[in-house]
């Protein structure tokens, strides 16, 4: 028997990896929040209350546990070392590059304590940075770029919403990228998802950049509008922010389908389904159950699973892997 703990584990992201684990003999499953009490309940698990930015609390809640699953940003680096001082696993799906930054910096200590932390599981960074390595292997050399594709009407938790508005004007550039069916050519903005950041580092490409939109299209322009320097200034106001965020709540234009596509030199490959937050979910799961297997320090997804097989399983749980490895340099509009 194994036991796994997820910290947020009542955000739409922690609720999907809670139900694919608990489709898996031999596994507990705790999930945790500061109030479960105002959650729905997830079918099969554990529920428990837990502020992980107490350290009293946090402690508590390790003992007995195998991994954790940090579905939130609340210290991220200071959970990751209570884990790995205890041999726990961590797998992060965070998608900032300063938290996944200062985890880095943990890599002696999970080696000497024979412990893993994975970094970058999730959509965006995780599928996009197995979906580069597979381009990478296939086209060496060059520069990546990633688009990324999001359901303007899927609903996400707050914590979610924020980060997004967060995001907002930090980056610079657009460019134009092929997406798989019903999608089609999209106009991407440059976005501060951490995958951009750590890949030349991990597969050696010269660059990456990374551009976000959203299948509706008004809402697209409506993003770029809100990078604007001005319009991102006037976001980080807190009430015109807190506006944002309680509107964004509850309107909800689009689908809830999902598309990320790579391209290096001569190869591209792209992942796409519906429920962002599922695909995370999924993802987390899938590798959690890898994990005991894996070796010790601190990595990235990428750096750590076969991403053909690893994409190709998840993709067998409702997706669509698409793989278009030996493309004629002129046949692509990405540029």
């Amino acid at each position: 028997m194994s036991t796994v703990l997820i910290l947020g584990g009542y955000g739409t992201v922690g609720r999907e990896a809670a139900a694919a684990l608990t489709r898996r003999p031999g596994t507990k499953v705790i999930v945790a929040g500061r109030d479960p009490g105002r959650a729905r309940p997830v079918p099969g698990t554990t529920a428990l209350r837990v502020d992980a930015a107490d350290p009293a609390d946090l402690a508590g809640a390790l003992d007995g546990v195998d991994a954790v699953l940090m579905c939130a940003e609340i210290d991220n680096a200071r959970v990751a070392r209570a884990c790995l001082e205890r041999g726990i696993g961590y797998v992060d799906v965070s998608a900032s590059p300063h938290v996944l930054a200062e985890i880095e910096e943990l890599d002696g200590l999970a080696a000497g304590q024979g412990a893993t932390a994975a970094l970058s599981v999730g959509l965006v960074p995780g599928i996009t940075n197995l979906l580069a390595r597979v381009c990478a292997e296939r086209s060496p050399g060059g520069d990546l770029r990633i688009g990324v594709l999001l359901g303007s009407g899927e609903r996400h938790g707050p914590a979610a919403l924020a980060w997004t508005v967060d995001g907002l004007g930090r980056l610079g550039g657009s460019w134009t990228m092929d997406f798989p069916a019903p999608y089609g050519r999209r106009t991407v903005h440059r976005f501060p998802f951490s995958d951009q950041y750590t890949l030349p580092r991990t597969l050696g490409v010269g660059a990456a950049t990374t551009g976000l939109c959203l299948d509706s299209r008004l809402t697209t322009v409506l993003l770029a509008a809100a990078g604007r320097p001005a319009v991102a200034r006037l976001l980080r106001r807190p009430r015109v922010r807190d506006l944002l965020l309680g509107a964004l709540g509850k309107v909800h234009l689009g689908g809830d389908g999902f598309a990320v596509t790579v391209r290096l030199g001569t190869a591209r490959a792209a992942f796409s389904g519906r429920l962002q937050s599922r695909a995370t979910g999924r993802a987390a799961a899938l590798l959690l159950r890898d994990l005991p297997a894996l070796p010790a320090g601190v990595r990235h997804i990428e750096q750590l699973v076969d991403p053909v097989a690893f994409l190709t399983e998840l993709a067998a749980d409702g997706f669509d892997l698409h793989l278009d490895l030996h493309l004629d340099p002129d046949s692509c509009g990405d540029r």
